[in-house]
């Protein structure tokens, strides 16, 4: 039984970043109006965003764990939940914008909340485990980048709607 209490962590920060990744994938239309985009020369080619983002998902979720196992107590954990809820809401709610709605410009002012959201949750890890905190470097450095290249892409595309 043991055993099973300790994977459950596992299970569910699994589970979480697998869901916010598929909700994202299906968010995400690389369809006519994107390959029509001007984009910058410095742009990875499409297929490098899938392993960039399977690999932040993956240390999103250690770090998920890692938070749950080091936080002191139900109240800390429950606060982290909501905390990495959030970011997964602010993720996928970027693709809806950029892709979905078409909307480059909206999505670049989103970003911003998305790399506050990362940074957050950066801080109140740090308060429980380092590692934790650390694992989501990558994550923070990959959102910067990707608002430089949606601001790129408003600048070289713009306006909008």
């Amino acid at each position: 039984m043991r055993r099973v209490s300790a994977l459950k962590p596992v299970l569910v920060a699994a589970s979480a970043a697998l869901f916010v990744a598929v909700l994202g994938g299906l968010m995400t239309d690389i369809g006519d109006w994107y390959l029509a985009l001007s984009q910058p020369a410095w742009k990875p080619p499409d297929w490098a965003f899938g392993p960039a983002w399977t690999l932040i998902f993956a240390l999103a979720a250690y770090s998920g764990v890692e938070g749950w196992r080091a936080a002191p107590d139900q109240a800390s954990r429950e606060w982290l939940i909501g905390l990495f809820a959030l970011n997964g809401f602010l993720n996928v709610l970027w693709s809806l914008l950029f892709f979905r709605l078409q909307r480059p410009d909206w999505a670049l002012y989103e970003v911003g909340f998305l790399w506050l959201s990362v940074l957050l949750l950066m801080v109140v890890l740090r308060r429980y485990s380092r590692k934790a905190s650390w694992l989501l470097l990558p994550y923070l450095i990959w959102i910067a980048f990707a608002a430089a290249l949606n601001a790129a892409t408003v600048s070289l595309n713009g306006p909008f709607g």
